[in-house]
């Protein structure tokens, strides 16, 4: 597989080249900050918006970035170049750096930043019409006042162990709830559900990413006469659900076929998933040309 790593600005083609200090804090403690991007025809999509949040974030965690907003996208653009790919997964991680063991912020020295390029390579089955599967497990979602799912970080122990959870089950992701049994969203993506005709997702208030695929499909939504609404969803809601969905920059729009091994609606595929999968393939090939 085609792939560069930019580490400081020092490129290479070779994972077994790349490292950083065993004292980097996104090592030691998850002290970092991350964006996933990816490209259509060869360009990089939603670039302002992705580094809106990578902004939010930093600022939510006290971390300076280790360069201006111009100056990264260049260095991206420089290690998607090395790469080669037809088509590009990037990972953009900034970590506070090294220092001294200990968990104060100020023992580190100065940010670090990793950029990871490689083909960007997708799972069959998300484009194959059958839809995927979820479980709703017993993990529940950060509480947003103690670490909040609003920043993207390297802190992602709690969906590690709920995508866990969810493939010990035979499931193929998994749905999390949080303290009050309220619905947030996947491991890695927001979820919507379709029920009378109308597409519901969980507010940001609930404690989730601010998803950018998320965003767009609101607004494809309202400017297509489709009823959308931000509300409180419940375990009863994707029970009766007709139609589900998750979303994001990876897996763009992807069906639910079942959750906790019961068909949703039909088992395939609903209108309403299928036209906003429409919708959003159209828009992102609008932003590519």
């Amino acid at each position: 597989m085609r792939m560069a790593i930019s580490i400081d600005g020092n490129l290479t083609n070779d994972p077994a080249r790349a490292s950083i200090p065993v004292f980097d804090r996104g090592f030691l403690y998850g002290d970092s900050i991350y964006e996933v991007f990816r490209t259509y025809q060869g360009r990089l999509f939603a670039v302002n918006e992705h580094f809106d949040r990578l902004e939010r974030s930093a600022a939510a965690i006290g971390l300076r970035l280790p360069a201006g907003r111009e100056a990264i996208l260049k260095e991206i653009e420089k290690t998607v170049q090395a790469a080669g790919t037809a088509e590009s997964y990037v990972r953009l991680v900034i970590t506070r750096g090294g220092g001294d063991i200990g968990l104060d912020p100020a023992l580190a020295d100065r940010p670090r930043m990793i950029i990871l390029v490689k083909e960007l390579t997708l799972d069959p089955k998300w484009k194959s019409g059958q839809g995927i599967t979820l479980k709703v497990v017993n993990v529940r979602r950060n509480y947003k006042n103690a670490l909040s799912p609003a920043i993207k970080s390297g802190n992602y122990l709690n969906n590690v162990l709920a995508i866990a959870e969810a493939k010990a089950a035979g499931a193929d992701d998994a749905i999390m709830l949080d303290f009050e049994e309220k619905v947030t969203e996947s491991t890695t993506s927001n979820v919507f559900l379709v029920k009378n005709g109308v597409l519901l997702t969980p507010p940001l208030e609930v404690g989730i990413l601010e998803g950018i695929t998320r965003k767009i499909l609101l607004r494809l939504a309202g400017e297509n006469g489709i009823d959308v609404s931000e509300k409180d969803l419940w375990l009863r809601d994707l029970e009766s659900a007709d139609e589900m969905f998750l979303c994001g920059t990876i897996k763009e729009v992807l069906p639910v076929s079942a959750l906790d091994g019961k068909p949703i609606g039909s088992g395939r595929p609903g209108p309403l998933t299928m036209r906003m999968s429409s919708l959003f393939d159209e828009f992102t090939r609008r932003s590519s040309l």
